[in-house]
């Protein structure tokens, strides 16, 4: 009798997985196993936020599976191990998995294909989370890119021959019978103190959740995504990411849905549709990078920036906190990293603002922030948040040249203009006219007291002038240009 493993990793879904699709077709009994192994010598642990949606996600794909009659089997320890017990005693014929594109996971599943094919165990994997896999699209001089427009042209070229999403199963095979498995809660991975409330109120994590998010988004957002996408004050985006990053939902859905939900619309529904899908495109991007490029996560991809000192302001401790916690004095900064503390997620535009600020006005290493990042979003994903922070920092592929620096007052302006999303995260400005709301120091200290603001006590002064640190941080620049 064939025996198959379907390894889960961040592919916690049943609908468009091809190694469980595999599965089905080719074996009599499946065991859909996860593998929890945080002791890994990895430098990227999953952070506490990821930890509390993968508990959520592997609860809401346990009852999935046993909705139709199989179960997921939980291990725990080192990967190689784990397997090879489970295949000596149960027989295991068949192992599939879907890839992932992690430096090391790369690395490590090569070994693994290797070793359990060479004891007579056929192995196969498969590409489930990107549309396009890094080693498909290459320049005209075969390179891999490095610049998102070229690369994004290219795959546009690709995406109608791109496979429809493999249908959810009717039916599952059952796994072996009496095969254990740890309990989810002996995982740990919920926080032992409770502070995941804001989590827990906007957040449905698991493949359910993924396709009512994606539903909400095509029907309520999709038309107005060009016009909403910039404004953190508006829920205008799709709050897909960390679905994607789990698996919950695959980019190949995602596309099928945009044609399906755009056809015979009108043009601007077709425009919101192609500038979301330019979204997934940056998300393929950041991707292709980390496998190309896999030094990328700890070290910057453009060169001249391994001399350059992030180090010329005296940083303390006390200033990183005061970034991390929302306590800067500078209202959309401390705004964004008040709803991440929150809420496990930030608006992209606010990410950049804040990134911005950090690197650039504070001159802390870009790493310090994504590590940050990487600890409370609950869409960390390395390929993304190395991107992000390296574009942003100006050392990285198609980065914003380290000399844009962002002003956090004319971005307020131009994008919260009236406020709203200051107010939201920081109650303690909700009586400050909206032209003021941005920059609360530059304000007559008589209309500060009439609206109940005493800066330094119920809201903090700016812990930085804004004017004198880009002024420094461009003559660094200059040095190394």
């Amino acid at each position: 009798m064939t025996c198959a493993i379907v390894w889960f990793r961040r592919d916690l879904r049943l609908t468009d997985n091809p190694a469980l699709a595999t599965a089905l077709q080719s074996c009599r009994t499946i065991i859909p196993l996860y593998i929890h192994h945080p002791d890994d010598k990895t430098p990227w642990q999953p952070g506490a936020a990821s930890r509390w949606w993968l508990h959520h996600s592997l609860y809401n794909l346990s009852q999935a599976l046993r909705q139709q009659s199989s179960r997921l089997v939980i291990e725990r320890g080192e990967v190689n191990v784990v397997l090879r017990r489970l295949i000596n005693k149960h027989n295991v014929t068949h192992l599939f998995w879907n890839r992932l594109y992690d430096p090391w996971i790369v690395e490590r599943d090569h070994v693994i294909q290797q070793a359990f094919q060479s004891a007579g165990v056929h192995c196969q994997c498969f590409n489930a989370s990107l549309l396009i896999e890094p080693w498909k699209i290459t320049t005209r001089s075969d390179l891999p890119f490095r610049v998102f427009t070229p690369f994004w042209n290219r795959c546009q070229q690709l995406l109608a021959s791109i496979d429809h999403p493999i249908p959810r199963p009717d039916a599952l095979l059952p796994p072996p019978k009496g095969i254990a498995s740890l309990t989810l809660e002996s995982l740990g991975l919920l926080p032992a103190h409770t502070w995941d409330e804001g989590l827990t109120s906007i957040w449905h994590p698991g493949e359910t959740g993924a396709l009512n998010q994606l539903r909400r988004f095509l029907d309520t957002r999709l038309t107005q995504y060009i016009t909403d996408r910039e404004i953190p004050g508006r829920a205008g985006t799709s709050r897909l990411s960390p679905h994607l990053h789990f698996g919950e939902i695959g980019p190949r859905q995602i596309l099928h849905a945009l044609g399906a939900a755009t056809m015979g619309s009108a043009d601007h529904g077709n425009d919101s549709a192609r500038g979301y899908l330019r979204e997934l495109g940056w998300r393929e991007f950041a991707h292709h990078l980390i496998y190309h490029f896999p030094e990328t996560h700890h070290s910057p991809l453009n060169p001249n920036f391994h001399h350059f000192p992030w180090s010329w302001r005296d940083e303390s401790a006390e200033t990183l906190s005061a970034w991390q916690y929302g306590e800067t004095g500078i209202p959309i900064v401390d705004a964004g990293m008040r709803e991440l503390r929150h809420t496990g997620w930030m608006h992209n535009r606010v990410r950049m603002i804040v990134a911005s600020l950090l690197t650039k006005n504070l001159g802390f290493h870009w790493l310090e922030g994504a590590r940050w990042f990487w600890n409370t979003l609950v869409d960390a994903n390395l390929a993304n948040n190395t991107l992000g922070w390296q574009w942003t920092a100006g050392c990285g592929a198609d980065a914003a040249p380290f000399f844009r620096i962002f002003n956090p007052i004319r971005q307020g302006k131009r994008f919260d203009p009236k406020g709203d999303y200051v107010r939201r995260w920081i109650p303690e400005l909700a009586t400050i006219p909206d032209k003021h709301v941005h920059a609360p120091w530059l304000v007559d200290k008589r209309l500060l007291i009439n609206s109940g603001i005493e800066l330094g006590k119920s809201y903090p002064q700016p812990i930085i002038d804004l004017k004198s640190s880009r002024q420094q941080a461009l003559s660094h620049w200059h040095r190394i240009k």
